[in-house]
């Protein structure tokens, strides 16, 4: 109780310190070490990996003296800048004829705000604003980028996305490690995780380079691919190491991903079941026997999985949520986990066909006998910006978009009725 009452007054940090000062004395030395890696484990079991709490090269959040426990409450998640954001990377759906003005609108407004405005290539290659002589004097300030080829990490400061939920699963993707703050805007056709509306944009956009707004931090996935090859190859490609299999030209690739929704294995165009073995910290838990599996995030949780039948989950809720597709099974309920574990899905022996893997509905690819995908919680989440805060925003996306409880409100009894009862 005592050890207990010190983690809770001092925090994990501190705790660990006042662990390490015991050993050093000699007293109980064998029991003190046991706890010490007993209480380690777990916590990093229960919490997963702390969050990064930088966010680009200038942006951060605010520190709270009172937080003890490394999940922050939601209210007080509030964004501030270390020094004035200069770069802002404007993200837009391409071949959308209907944000062609609100995107020149938004970039006009920034450089007028004197802001470098990243723009991605091919939205510039659109022939509608490609032959707009009128906006030709604000492209030449644009930078540009490609997807895949250039490296924007610590040059953008924060992201503004113009569509639907899609811009903000692919402003996640461009960032592998830590990424800059992101303001979503409605222009699509659902917006769960899209908060803004575009009518009020100069304000907004205002309020948050002045640092003036809530932010979520949404969880996302590390996955790791690899992938065995059984082809001779002389190729000297970094990502390929020998394995330590029996077949000396048995080839590695491995392959490194940051999901935001989820990771779906799936059976494919096959008629088979797909049949896949689920490892949870090493230990096979479970064989998926169905149409698939989907391993998701919190944020995650109102995107496919459940439509497959899963919970919704707050994006504050360190959990991982694992999915089944169509089992054939009655008793195959979806599971969460705590966000620390660690998940791998490798095809089973026995399974007739391979199995499909997809990213956030991207990078879709085989996977064949002796590949695996390992999945934890990366340590690098995504900042969403909040119109209001990340308990409201959350409720109001879920009454708005999936209407959650919508139901025709029973009337109440009249008064003799209520004196039949």
């Amino acid at each position: 109780m005592i050890l207990y009452n010190l983690a809770v007054a001092n925090g994990e940090k501190n705790f660990l310190k006042i662990m390490k000062r015991c050993l050093s004395c000699g007293k109980k030395q064998k029991k003190l070490t046991v706890f010490l890696l007993f209480f380690s484990r777990r916590t990093q079991s229960l919490h997963g990996p702390s969050p990064v709490t930088t966010f680009g090269p200038k942006a951060c959040m605010l520190k709270n003296p009172k937080a003890v426990m490394h999940i922050q409450d939601p209210a007080s998640q509030r964004l501030t800048w270390n020094k004035p954001p200069k770069s802002v990377l404007v993200i837009k759906k391409i071949q959308d004829v209907s944000l062609l003005q609100p995107f020149k609108e938004l970039c006009i407004f920034l450089t007028e705000k004197n802001m470098i405005v990243y723009v991605e290539r091919k939205v510039l290659e659109d022939p509608a604003i490609a032959n707009d002589e009128s906006f030709v004097a604000v492209k030449k300030n644009f930078c540009t980028f490609r997807e895949d080829f250039d490296d924007l990490s610590n040059r953008v400061d924060f992201i503004i996305c113009l569509g639907g939920d899609g811009t903000l699963l692919y402003a996640s993707s461009l960032f592998q490690e830590s990424v800059p703050p992101v303001m979503a805007f409605h222009l699509g056709s659902l917006g769960f995780l899209t908060p803004f509306n575009f009518d009020t944009y100069q304000s907004q956009v205002t309020q948050v380079i002045e640092g003036n707004a809530a932010i979520i931090l949404r969880s996302r996935l590390k996955v790791k691919v690899v992938k065995e090859s059984r082809e001779k190859s002389k190729t000297k490609d970094k990502n390929l190491i020998i394995t330590n299999g029996d077949d000396d030209n048995s080839l590695r690739k491995e392959e490194y991903l940051y999901v935001l929704n989820e990771v779906v294995v799936d059976r494919g165009p096959s008629s088979y079941l797909s049949n896949v073995d689920l490892f949870l910290d090493g230990h096979l838990i479970t064989t998926v026997q169905g149409d698939g599996v989907i391993v998701s995030t919190p944020t995650g949780s109102t995107a496919y999985a459940v439509a497959a039948g899963a919970s919704m989950i707050h994006p504050n809720v360190p959990a991982i949520l694992i999915t089944p597709i169509c089992p054939h099974s009655l008793s195959f309920r979806p599971i969460v986990v705590p966000a620390g574990v660690e998940l791998k899905i490798m095809l089973s022996r026995e399974a007739r066909n391979n199995a499909w893997v997809s990213f956030d509905g991207r990078k879709r690819q085989e996977i064949g006998h002796g590949d695996s995908i390992t999945i934890t919680t990366s340590c690098f989440p995504v900042p969403s910006i909040c119109f209001r805060d990340p308990v409201n925003d959350w409720f109001e996306s879920l009454a708005q978009c999936l209407h959650w409880n919508v139901r025709k409100k029973q009337s109440h009894l009249s008064s003799e009725e209520e004196e039949e009862f």
